[in-house]
């Protein structure tokens, strides 16, 4: 396989993380970290690329030789199966590090598609080697990153094994708001929601005509208004109640 995805003619090099506030709030939580560790992230030697929706970043069985960052746009992580199916297990939004595994598993079980256009800081395993031998407290924040991750995996397993449809797609509205919401990037009770009914249907584990069938429910049940790639929660603690959902496996207040 190769070693990962083929990288656009645009690629830049940079020595600055751009929009690196996503990457701080991702990794900062209750740290406090220095300004000189603040430097250090921001100054870690990076290439930059942009990615058109419907890439594979990653592809099971790749043996990458770089971490990326997502900076700008949505990713999803999925395992591709026969017959063109696949299950989408996690989404990820700006300050995300989704295969940061790779520096320590060196073949790939899972690929990183882009569901939208895409910003990804390309981060040599070597640079982020250094970066854990020399800083401590930034390793263990990004050691922080991969447990973290692993959980929403397990949250994820749980919902499709047990949750019905309606409760699937409520749980997903509230997860990405509140980490949409960690990294800045929502306004009051919106938020951006470019997935197309298809992707749900492949992260909750139902059909198309499912996840139609179920957005209309919530939709009338006055839970949710969605369209023009624009979610807005009309009604937090019933949504939440609906999804059965309890976000402390996000761990966004340790």
């Amino acid at each position: 396989m190769a070693e990962s995805a083929e990288l656009p003619p645009g690629m830049v090099e940079a020595t600055m993380i751009a929009n690196s506030d996503h990457v701080l709030r991702k990794l900062d939580y209750g740290r406090r970290f220095t300004p000189e560790e603040q430097e250090v992230l921001r100054r870690l030697p990076v290439q930059i690329a942009s990615f058109r929706a419907g890439h594979h970043l990653v592809r099971e069985g790749d043996r990458p030789k770089r971490c990326f960052v997502l900076l700008d746009g949505f990713i999803c992580a999925s395992k591709h199966l026969g017959e063109g199916r696949r299950q989408i297990a996690s989404f990820y939004v700006p300050g995300d590090i989704p295969d940061l595994q790779s520096l320590h598993l060196k073949v790939m079980d899972i690929a990183f598609d882009t569901v939208t256009p895409c910003t990804v800081a390309l981060v040599a395993h070597e640079a982020l080697q250094n970066l854990c031998n020399d800083h401590p407290r930034l390793a263990s924040a990004l050691w922080r990153t991969t447990l973290v991750d692993a959980a929403i995996y397990r949250e994820w397993v749980a919902t499709v094994g047990q949750r019905s449809a309606d409760a699937r797609l409520a749980h997903l509205f509230c997860e990405l708001f509140l980490r949409l919401n960690a990294v800045g990037l929502t306004e009051q009770n919106s938020c951006e929601w470019p997935m197309t009914q298809a992707e749900l249907g492949d992260a909750a584990g139902i059909s198309v005509v499912h996840v139609n069938r179920t957005l209309q429910k919530l939709r009338a049940d006055k839970l949710i208004q969605l369209g023009n790639k624009r979610l807005t929660i009309l009604d937090w603690d019933r949504l939440c109640a609906v999804a059965d959902f309890d976000a402390t496996y996000l761990h966004l207040d340790d």
